[in-house]
């Protein structure tokens, strides 16, 4: 850290982790206060029997949700949001439980804004630092291992009036807890683990890079960066091994946190715009344009991108490296894990291998990133003919 700078690092979310972890959540809701819940989920998470997992979890306790919306549609937005708000003030909720991945959580932080804070204008409370005080309580169980929204200050939906990406960015939106056991990602499709667990590995890599990283960024980073580098495609090969998807979910908080912290940069920016243009998941768009970004970066970031060598390939392989080839190798490991994860799940290593981008797309997907916020946070400024160049490499 430069000698003088200031930084602040904030992760006050309660982690309740292990195989038998869902057997904490009625102690952990009656600790809140909450006795309502409502339950937010998908349809795929309310029929891979999830929900089933977690009320057989909960056992003979008082547990019960005082309703359950589970119409969360893989891009959410705000007519979803507001029709799960109305769910929840009909029943009378007192708090809010959500069970699935990424869009499910974000869907569940939108609504908690609104029930809270009053009204049906989500809009208003898009951006950064709109949303003050605490909220209605909530607690997070994610059925992926990648987002990390169960410990992040940011949400993203689709505002449906505008078709674009709302961003909310507050310390507000952090639940309260998150529950992380294995019963919940065991059943995630290979493509899917392999998505999301590459998403984990994304924000744990910019968060080591990024404009705001800081030292305690920087130790959650490392050990998300190894522990999915070391695991994603064992996992991805061997679904059933609880103990591997929950050193995937740990990973994925751990660079939650970090990247809460240091925020991230020019592969979410692109990401984020390929995903609003084109509707290519996040997790997708995450592993295609890591490895360019990486090489865009190399000129103001090339010591910190040297050193993650050291949590990818292990201290032999670091040190064994001459120091100025240290960054290549690390990119070069990157490029290694995607081929393997293409082998085992077909998930596309390029725009090309998606489907649904084509470079008609490039125009409008370069603008949008260029006016993502996270852009604010690459070290290396990036022009609309930048991002441009980058969508032709990786397409």
């Amino acid at each position: 850290m430069e000698r003088g700078r200031y930084f602040e690092f904030h992760n006050p979310v309660k982690i309740l982790a292990g195989e038998k972890a869902l057997d904490s959540l009625p102690n952990e809701l009656e600790r809140l206060g909450c006795r309502r819940p409502l339950l937010v989920a998908d349809k795929g998470v309310r029929q891979a029997g999830l929900v089933d997992v977690l009320l057989r979890a909960a056992g003979e306790s008082s547990l019960a949700f005082a309703a359950v919306f589970d119409d969360v549609p893989p891009d959410s937005g705000t007519r979803v949001v507001a029709a799960a708000a109305r769910a929840y003030r009909e029943a009378a909720c007192d708090g809010i439980v959500a069970v699935g991945g990424g869009s499910v959580i974000d869907t569940a932080k939108s609504v908690n804004v609104l029930v809270t804070k009053g009204g049906d204008d989500l809009v208003a409370y898009s951006g950064a630092g709109a949303i003050a005080g605490r909220l209605s309580p909530f607690v997070v169980v994610p059925t992926t291992a990648g987002t990390g929204s169960e410990c992040t200050l940011v949400a993203v939906v689709r505002d449906d009036e505008r078709d674009r990406k709302l961003l909310f960015v507050s310390a507000s939106l952090l639940p309260d807890a998150a529950v992380l056991d294995p019963r919940m990602t065991l059943t995630l499709p290979p493509v899917v683990t392999a998505a999301t667990g590459m998403d984990a590995l994304t924000h744990a890599v910019e968060a080591s890079y990024c404009l705001g990283k800081n030292p305690l960024s920087d130790v959650y980073a490392d050990t998300a960066i190894r522990l999915v580098s070391e695991r994603i495609v064992h996992v991805t090969k061997n679904p059933g091994d609880a103990r591997g998807r929950l050193d995937l979910a740990v990973a994925s908080t751990m660079a939650g946190i970090a990247f809460s912290n240091s925020m991230v940069g020019l592969v979410h920016s692109l990401g984020h715009a390929t995903g609003g243009v084109c509707h290519v998941p996040h997790g997708v768009a995450m592993n295609v344009f890591l490895p360019h970004v990486l090489e865009y970066n190399l000129g103001k970031r090339g010591a910190e991108i040297g050193r993650l060598l050291l949590p990818l390939s292990g201290p032999e392989a670091y040190y064994s490296t001459p120091e100025a080839r240290r960054p290549e190798a690390a990119i070069a490991r990157i490029r290694a894990l995607q081929d393997e994860l293409y082998a085992v799940a077909k998930l596309p290593r390029r725009l090309s291998e998606t489907g649904k981008v084509g470079k008609e797309h490039h125009g409008r997907i370069a603008r949008a990133a260029i006016d993502d916020a996270s852009i604010a946070y690459n070290p290396e400024e990036a022009s609309l003919e930048d991002c441009l160049a980058l969508l032709e490499k990786a397409t």
